[in-house]
């Protein structure tokens, strides 16, 4: 059987993005990223909110770029496979991780 390669995600425009962002609180757009900053009372606390989304990301094989700097963790959205664009996959896990930062 011949590989087949997954359908490339299809970027979101602008207005698109900026719809979404209205329902996505603190969340941004720039360099074609959907990017976050989460502030923590300490590192432990921010290394728990870290792991809570890999489970999440590893469930829909959907990675974000994270950082993480004592109690503050960066994160970072695009799709890859759209050419470092933002997809429908990145507003979806932006929705998942709010709801993980709220627990």
């Amino acid at each position: 059987m011949e590989y087949q390669f997954p359908a490339m995600s299809k970027p979101l425009d602008k207005d698109e993005i900026n719809q979404f962002l209205k329902d996505l609180k603190g969340w941004e757009w720039n360099e074609d990223k959907l990017k976050k900053s989460f502030q923590f009372s300490n590192f432990k606390e921010a290394m728990g909110f870290i792991l809570r989304i890999s489970y999440e990301a590893e469930a829909v094989d959907h990675h974000p770029e994270v950082f993480n700097c004592y109690s503050r963790v960066e994160i970072g959205l695009n799709t890859h496979d759209s050419g470092g664009k933002v997809t429908q996959k990145d507003i979806d896990l932006a929705q998942e991780i709010e709801k993980l930062s709220a627990i």
